[in-house]
Order: structure tokens, then C-alpha cells, then sequence
């Protein structure tokens, strides 16, 4: 049995570890390893590619950043012009059979006139329960009531957030919400209806950018690359770590000693695979239950032919409705011409959009190709069969008009990711106040990332790899964790403070 050491070692080679990964190298403090048991970089920001060449990332990804040392970083990785396409962000909500520009709040100018009464009239209401109350809201469901209304609530912010997180608003906090979803305004939603008016992009991604190739997983592949490559072992699963040894043991027998240990493994499968003190393992096994998680299928679609008007420059797209089973499609040939074939490769047929016109010419063709990337959520309270999902989706693209019946179907691919979305829940923070203290002040074990830190507040990619850059300045300087504590401080400016020269 091999047995390593290092002073720092890091689990995961997703933006998250790299993060931790990219820092380690900057600084020169000390030795340190960094494994992951994929046999290449990128984990939940990796991009797939089909038989037939259609390339879908794991879920909808785009670079958009709050931190000048990310930009520094992935300039570095991929310094060319050619190696980007930037975009405006063109984004609608699927509602009353009418595409409402996003945010839906702030724009029901759009909506059938029934609906737009029943939004105004709940926006009403709202704002004199704002006046009235004298506490926060206790939920998600309360927050939206207060800010939006009975009409919003109903048409778009319940059943959206529903298929989102496959948990009620009212089982969910609000304390995660920051900048990521747009409180209206009486005065703009009254003056845009009357106008029949349309509010302009809101948030920060109202532009973004994207790889020209390799999809998202492209990135962190060629971020990978700026690291030393002995310092990087793949296809190494861990399989107990033990807290006071301060050792990691893996599945093939080996184990690495360490001083610090910065860990992107999810934070239950990490305590239920932690030796320590019974107390502590205690305290962190009575708060695991908290740790609620949604999975998430991602369901691809590579259609033959021109990309039609409809879909046009659009990005990406919501569904709150029950005509379909996916909350958010992506028209993911939009980001980049490289994520599908190119329009010369002959692919054969395999069925319409539409299944009743029969079946379509399976001699190989030539394109041109487009795609679809849709995301269907799942959990105990919103079970999703996965031998009909796909068939679900096909059915669900042809209702919303984002396919044809006769649309000729070259390529198709499903994904399941458990976990897929860490659950913004009632307890969620009560729990992470149990365990995350625990790890890091008395074993030194930093747990950070999208579900090593659990926060999707902070689980853009952005977010995520600072998320690894600040683990190590506090395992080694004892910094502030700014990302991780205080989400909406760094959400609310630019972020300066490190630069990678």
C-alpha cells in the first residue's frame, strides 16, 4: 500500500478544486496533490459529446463573473479572441402559450388581460402587506407574496420553483435570493403594461460568455492545463477519510497524509465516510438530514435543419407550466457552432419530433444541425420515470412549439446527476452552522463547493472556483472566506482584492 504526504491535499478536480488547485500553485506555499476519481477535470461544469457529435454540458452553464482573479485565470487558460463568443443574454418565460421576456415580473405587459390584472392587483396587495409587516418573511413562499403577489405568485414564481427545486416555496428560506431573482416595481410593471412596453435585461448575466470549443468542460480542461500535471492524479475515489490522522484512504489501497484538506465531495457522502471523534461525528450525522438535494436530469436533443425563426437568438428558456415536465431549455447550438456537427457529416434519421408521422429516411444526411438542452428536476415529491423522460421531453418541446412534429431527430441524450441542486431549505444554514465548523476548526477540513459548501447562492462557476482560491488563503493565512460567508456582499460589487500576476 502506497502512503503520500503533502501539506495540502484537495478532492475534485471541478472549478471548485482548481480553484484550490490554481491558488496552491500561485503562492508556492508548501506541497500539495490534488485527485479526483473522474479521469479528467471539469466535474459538474464537464461537457458530454453524443455518437454523433453533439456536445451538452451537464446542465446550463455560462461565464459571467463578480472576481477579477477568475477573469485573470480563465484568460489565461483561453487567452485567444477566437476562443470565446460573448452574448446577450435573450431569455423568455413559456406562459399563456405567449413568450413573456425574462423576468417574468417585470414584464406581464405581454400577458393576456386577465393576467395582467390578477399580477397588478397582487402587486397591490403586496406592497401594502410590505407596509403592514414587522418581521422578515419566514420563507420563500412568504418572500414572494410579499414582493410580487397572489397573481405573480400563482402564474409564474410557485409552480416554476416547484419544477426548479421538486420541493414546495414553502418548505424553502429566502435568505439565499440576493441578485437571483428580480424584485418588481409597481410603478415600471403599471407604466410598461399601460405603454404595452417590455422591461430591458436585468441581472448579471445579462451577458455572458462561452467557449468556442469543448463546451463548458473545455474551460476547466484548459485550466487544467496550467497546472503541473504530476501534481493532478485522476481516477482516484476516495474512500474513507480519517479526521484525526489527517489521512485520506482511497479505493485503491493507497492513502495520502495531509496537514489541510480542502474537499469538494459532496458534504454527506463526506460524513458518512469520516473517522474522528464519535461527538463530532455525531453532531455532523444528527445535522446531515438538513442537506436536502434535488437530481436533475439533462435531456439533449440534436435536430436536423436550419435553425428556425422562432427559436432564433434565443438562449435560454423557462417553463413553468405542466405542458412540458422541463423547467428550463437551452438552446445550446446558439452558444457555440461547434457544439453540434458540422453541416458536411452525413447522420441518419432517427424519428420526428412526432412519432405518429411515421418514421424519417434513415440513409445519412447531411445538416445543417441544431440543439436543445432541456433540465428536468427530480426529488420524493416530484418522481420523474426515467424510462419515459425522454419521450416526455420530445412530447414537451413539440407543446411549447421549441420543435415541430415533422422535426427530424438525429441525436438524443439523458443524464441523470444525484445530487443536481443543493436545496436552499429551512434548516440548511442551522445545519452548515453544525458541521462546517467542525471540519475546519478541528480537523482542518475545508468542505467547499457546490455541494461541499452546500449553497447554491454561491454555486455559479465563478463563485465556485473562489470558493477553492479562498479555502486555501484561510487553511494557510487564516483570510476571511467572503464567498462562502457572505454572499451577498460579494455579489453586490467587483472583486479586486486577488490578482493572479
Amino acid at each position: 500500500m502506497s502512503v503520500q504526504s503533502v501539506d495540502t491535499l484537495v478532492i475534485g478536480a471541478g472549478p471548485t478544486g482548481l480553484g484550490a488547485a490554481k491558488r496552491l500553485h500561485q503562492l508556492n506555499q508548501g506541497t500539495w496533490a490534488l485527485i479526483d476519481s473522474a479521469p479528467e477535470a471539469g466535474g459538474l461544469a464537464s461537457t458530454d459529446i453524443t455518437d454523433e457529435g453533439f456536445l451538452f454540458d451537464v446542465g446550463g452553464h455560462v461565464i459571467f463573473s463578480h472576481y477579477a482573479y477568475f477573469d485573470d485565470v480563465i484568460h489565461e487558460a483561453l487567452p485567444k479572441d477566437g476562443d470565446w463568443y460573448e452574448h446577450q443574454r435573450v431569455s423568455y418565460v413559456r406562459s399563456k402559450n405567449v413568450w413573456v421576456p425574462y423576468p417574468y415580473q417585470n414584464n406581464i405587459s405581454v400577458l393576456p388581460v386577465d393576467d395582467q390584472v390578477k399580477a397588478i392587483e397582487g402587486m397591490i396587495d403586496a406592497a401594502e402587506v410590505r407596509v403592514r409587516a414587522k418581521d422578515a418573511p419566514q420563507n420563500f413562499d412568504e418572500w414572494i407574496m410579499r414582493m410580487m403577489g397572489q397573481g405573480i405568485a400563482d402564474l409564474f414564481m410557485r409552480p416554476y420553483n416547484f419544477k426548479v427545486w421538486a420541493v414546495p416555496t414553502t418548505d424553502m428560506q429566502c435568505k439565499w435570493l440576493g441578485e437571483r431573482v428580480a424584485a418588481p416595481s409597481l410603478k415600471l410593471v403599471v407604466s410598461n403594461t399601460l405603454n404595452k412596453k417590455v422591461a430591458g435585461n436585468w441581472g448579471p448575466n445579462a451577458t455572458f460568455k462561452f467557449p468556442a470549443e469543448g463546451g463548458t468542460g473545455g474551460i476547466w480542461k484548459a485550466v487544467a492545463k496550467t497546472l503541473p500535471a504530476e501534481k493532478l492524479l485522476f481516477k482516484k475515489t476516495v474512500s474513507k477519510v480519517d479526521a484525526a490522522a489527517h489521512t485520506v484512504h482511497l479505493s485503491d489501497g493507497g492513502s495520502i497524509k495531509y496537514k489541510h484538506l480542502i474537499t469538494t465531495m459532496g458534504l454527506d457522502y463526506l460524513i458518512d465516510n469520516l473517522d474522528g471523534a464519535q461527538e463530532d461525528i455525531k453532531t455532523l450525522q444528527t445535522a446531515k438530514p438538513d442537506l436536502i438535494y434535488s437530481s436533475t436530469h439533462v435531456i439533449g436533443i440534436g435536430i436536423r435543419g436550419v435553425l428556425p425563426p422562432r427559436i432564433g437568438d434565443k438562449c435560454w428558456l423557462y417553463f413553468p407550466e405542466d405542458d412540458c415536465p422541463f423547467y428550463r431549455a437551452t438552446i445550446f447550438s446558439n452558444y457555440s457552432p461547434n457544439n453540434c456537427p458540422q453541416e458536411g457529416v452525413k447522420l441518419p434519421g432517427l424519428q420526428y419530433a412526432d412519432p405518429s408521422k411515421g418514421k424519417p429516411d434513415s440513409e445519412p444526411q447531411a445538416g445543417p444541425y441544431w440543439s436543445l438542452m432541456m433540465e428536468v428536476s427530480e426529488s420524493h415529491l416530484k418522481p420523474v420515470d426515467m424510462q419515459t423522460i425522454l419521450e416526455e421531453t420530445i412530447r414537451g418541446c413539440v407543446a411549447t412549439e421549441l420543435m415541430k412534429p415533422d422535426d427530424v431527430i438525429v441525436s438524443t441524450y439523458h443524464r441523470k446527476f444525484t445530487p443536481g441542486y443543493p436545496t436552499p431549505s429551512l434548516k440548511r444554514d442551522e445545519a452548515l452552522a453544525k458541521i462546517l465548523p467542525v471540519l475546519a476548526d478541528k480537523y482542518d477540513i475545508y468542505s467547499r463547493g457546490r455541494f461541499g459548501s452546500w449553497k447554491y447562492e454561491v454555486g455559479n462557476q465563478d463563485h465556485s472556483f473562489m470558493l477553492g482560491v479562498e479555502a486555501v488563503d484561510r487553511a494557510l493565512y487564516g483570510s476571511p472566506e467572503m464567498t462562502l460567508t457572505s454572499p451577498d456582499f460579494v455579489n453586490g460589487r467587483r472583486n479586486t482584492e486577488r490578482r493572479l500576476q
